[in-house]
């Protein structure tokens, strides 16, 4: 089995190798994943007044609101006022002082219909932005941000996906050191209305943009605070391992991997079949290791590796944080094919993205490449499949996962099928 990580041209996108070692099959990968890409609908965002989407006569909406109001005595009661008017429920708010005025943010319950925007207007909000919410963002700011902090950490590969869900959706993006309009980033970031840049820990620099709400100082300290307590634990992941029995007997070992292995993953890619290799990196077979590096980091997603009794690494899988996006990647040494270890990384890590709230995951294939493609199938999935010049890809939707026994739950030494 094997799977590709895909590129992209045009505007400040990521690009996760450098351009001039792709080769001709990459450019197809690319025509795929546009196409596919290019129909998404932006965030969210009510600037003019519309009425939201009917769901059921006389219920209630939950929505998230920002609006900014003057810092001055009584706005703030103004604004709550025009709201109980329309029985509209505070159920929280937080406030974001900007000097002069005040960015305020609601969660709210109103009834069907209330055209929410036209009433703020009137009582003196500007810039208001509203999004439909859900039950999880009923949990209070402090809790939430404290939950994030203990996931970050347990596992250095939880930082992208904590700040994501500290700030609402956006694009988190890890770069190398590099210096902007001729000035480096400096150790405390950098605030730039919709982007955050920051001090990766290793070194480099993460980007955090959301192109449809500015970010206010009180969420870049949020940010920064996180980024810091990432720095100050150092490189970090869960040891934990789970032993499978192969159909025909044997076991191997499934477990978490890092930059640590990467040794062990050059010799896999050493024993690997020059079609395998090409499968899965859609490159010259010589290229193959100068990817590793990047896949193993935490700080692009989460790496699992199938290993032998002896301690010999047969597979390898990847949970990738793709901009907004997760990708999901593998690759499995010859000898060690067709025997389902590939359908067990998968498992596993759509599993993760489920419980990280990752709405879908996307792999890139060859459309030759039947392997993939049964695992995909098996995951027992909705899935969607888009094909150009031969690249294939096939988009999972997670909400299925929901209440599903997670990977994790299994016992040891259960057996694991055919892919």
């Amino acid at each position: 089995m094997s799977d590709v990580t895909n590129t992209r041209n045009g505007g400040p996108v990521h690009r996760r190798w450098n351009p001039a070692e792709l080769t001709a099959r990459c450019a197809a990968a690319f025509h795929a994943w546009w196409a596919r890409r290019h129909g998404h609908a932006p965030p969210a965002h009510d600037t003019g007044g519309a009425r939201p989407p009917s769901t059921a006569a006389g219920g209630s909406v939950l929505w998230r609101m920002r609006t900014t109001v003057k810092d001055e005595p009584g706005a703030l009661a103004t604004l709550c006022t025009a709201l109980a008017g329309l029985r509209v429920d505070i159920l929280s708010l937080q406030t974001h002082p900007l000097g002069e005025d005040t960015v305020d943010e609601f969660l709210l319950r109103a009834p069907e219909g209330t055209d929410l925007v036209a009433a703020v207007s009137l009582a003196g909000g500007t810039d208001t932005w509203t999004e439909r919410a859900d039950a999880h963002d009923l949990v209070d700011a402090p809790t939430r941000v404290l939950g994030l902090a203990a996931r970050t950490a347990q596992d250095a590969a939880e930082l992208p996906l904590a700040l994501r869900q500290l700030l609402g959706r956006c694009t988190i993006r890890s770069r190398p050191a590099t210096s902007r309009g001729g000035r480096p980033v400096p150790e405390e970031g950098l605030l730039e209305d919709t982007v955050i840049r920051l001090r990766a820990p290793e070194g480099g620099v993460i980007t955090v943009e959301r192109p449809y709400l500015p970010f206010t100082p009180t969420e870049f300290a949020r940010a920064r605070a996180l980024v810091e307590l990432d720095a100050r634990l150092g490189p970090r992941i869960p040891r934990g391992r789970d032993v499978l029995t192969l159909p025909e007997g044997g076991a191997i070992s499934v477990r978490r991997a890092d930059t640590g292995d990467l040794a062990a993953a050059r010799e896999m890619h050493e024993r690997c079949s020059g079609e395998t290799l090409r499968m899965r990196y859609h490159g010259p077979v010589g290229d193959a290791d100068r990817y590793l590096n990047h896949l193993l980091s935490p700080r692009f997603g989460r790496t699992l590796a199938a290993q032998t009794a002896s301690g010999r690494v047969v597979g390898l899988g990847h949970l990738l944080w793709d901009g907004d996006e997760t990708e999901v990647a593998l690759v499995v040494e010859d000898a060690w094919q067709r025997r389902g270890i590939g359908a067990e990384l998968l498992t596993r890590l759509v599993a993760m993205a489920a419980e990280d709230g990752c709405a879908q995951v996307y792999a890139v294939t060859q459309a030759s490449n039947t392997g993939m493609v049964a695992a995909m199938r098996g995951l027992g999935l909705p899935l969607d499949y888009q094909i150009e010049e031969g690249t294939l890809v096939i988009t999972a939707r997670l909400d299925a996962v929901a209440g599903r026994g997670g990977p994790g739950e299994r016992e040891h030494g259960e057996r694991i099928g055919r892919s």
